[in-house]
Formats: structure tokens, sequence, C-alpha cells
């Protein structure tokens, strides 16, 4: 779907909420075509945000694991890694 909708979950230190409204937006831009919403959407388009917002971190405090949590610099190196035999 997204390539820039990350995953949230598992992570030390946990998602802050600008990442998770972050993802939230992404997603509303992607279902509604548009990342700038016209003024007779926009408070349509920032209700959505917000009700996505708020089942994201819903989701996020319910979900449950037993995997030991992901390393946010771990991940990130990773990503870098990959990212560089992708593109070299």
């Amino acid at each position: 779907m997204c390539r820039n909708i990350k995953t949230l979950a598992n992570f030390e230190p946990p998602a802050t909420d600008d990442e998770v409204r972050a993802s939230a937006l992404q997603f509303v831009r992607k279902l509604s075509g548009t990342t700038r919403p016209s003024r007779v959407n926009e408070q349509v388009f920032e209700r959505a945000v917000d009700e996505v917002t708020a089942a994201a971190r819903s989701l996020l405090a319910s979900l449950q694991t037993n995997a030991a949590p992901r390393d946010r610099a771990e991940e990130a190196r990773k990503a870098q890694e990959r990212s560089r035999k992708r593109f070299a």
C-alpha cells in the first residue's frame, strides 16, 4: 500500500503520537487520493485523520506479543543497508 507508512508496533522506545498521526495522515491521503484537500473537504479530511489516529493508538495499545521489542536504531541501520543494496 503506502511505502511511507512505517511499522509502529513493538518498538523500544514506543511510537510517538507524532509518528502515529503521520501514519494516519498518509493512510487518509492514500484513501482520498489527495495530499491536500480542498477547503470544502478540509474538515472532513482532518476528522478522518483524527479518527484513524485514535484507532491506530487503540490498536497499538491493545496488541500483545511475546517477541522482544525491536530497537529503532538497529531497524534504521538495516533499512539503510537494504537501500544501499537496492540502489547500488
